[in-house]
């Protein structure tokens, strides 16, 4: 049901924090407790958060996890950083989508102590001096004046955790109204999922085999389609089917009457991604 947000610094309690909500909402609630964190993706944190591709990576990943165990009756906890606005702008509309509740539970340090608690932990379990520098610098603070950083829940390191707080904040508040941007819309004709499916099945294959020949700078021609895919670098099929995958999900929420222009379209966000 509801998902609570853990945020701060590297090192800043977070995952203390979760362990104790975790337990209080077990002790005191019949609901189930998931926490979904970097732990669980076995990933090596410096490597990650040294490489922006395997960082974009392992919160995709994280984001997915979360949307697969937010239900109408668990509790999902995401204990991670979470320094970065606009990812927290996409579990918002993630929630929003779910029709659940939510909060941020900001965990508050100074720069010296996440650096102290960093050095305590044992050799393995740290962060590099950059690495940890670095994540404070590009630290985004969330404030409770955005709409996706509220309820917004302001933890001092000596704080005690404000258990009944978050849990009115769960439990008492209605979850964010769907928009048109998260609320699935009726299909506009019967056999558009089929043509969508098909279509977009087609256009990846004629891409697909038409690299094999193709160098960076061809124009790709896309049977079916006036539009061409500008080839700029090779694309492997899974990064195909990934963005696939995006354009089935937006057109489901905006279906066309003019299955003809499935293609053509396609075709015109593959040429927006790709670059």
């Amino acid at each position: 049901m509801p998902l609570i947000i853990m945020c701060g610094y590297p090192c800043s309690g977070k995952t203390r924090r979760a362990e104790e909500l975790k337990l209080y909402f077990e002790q005191n609630t019949d609901r189930k407790v998931h926490i979904v964190g970097d732990s669980s993706l076995a990933a090596e944190k410096n490597a990650v958060y040294a490489d922006s591709q395997k960082e974009k990576q392992v919160r995709a990943a994280l984001k997915a996890e979360v949307e697969r165990k937010v239900s109408k009756d668990d509790i999902v906890i995401l204990d991670s950083l979470n320094y970065i606005k606009g990812y927290r702008y996409e579990l918002f509309c993630l929630v929003k989508h779910a029709q659940t509740p939510h909060c941020l539970v900001y965990c508050l340090t100074s720069d010296d102590v996440s650096l102290a608690w960093n050095n305590s932990r044992d050799a393995e379990e740290q962060y590099t001096q950059d690495i940890l520098n670095a994540l404070i610098l590009r630290f985004e603070a969330p404030d409770s004046r955005n709409r996706w950083d509220s309820p917004l829940f302001n933890i001092l390191q000596d704080d005690t955790t404000p258990f009944e707080a978050i849990a009115d904040a769960l439990f008492k508040r209605k979850a964010p109204p769907p928009n048109q941007s998260t609320q699935n819309q009726p299909l506009s004709s019967a056999n558009f999922l089929y043509e969508l499916d098909k279509t977009t099945q087609d256009v990846l294959t004629a891409i697909f085999n038409a690299q094999k020949t193709s160098v960076p700078g061809d124009r790709i021609p896309v049977p079916g389609t006036t539009e061409k895919i500008e080839f700029t670098r090779s694309v492997n099929m899974a990064e195909l089917r990934k963005f696939r995958r995006q354009f089935i999900s937006y057109s489901k929420m905006h279906p066309t009457e003019n299955t003809g222009q499935i293609s053509n379209m396609f075709v015109q966000y593959l040429n927006k991604s790709l670059h």
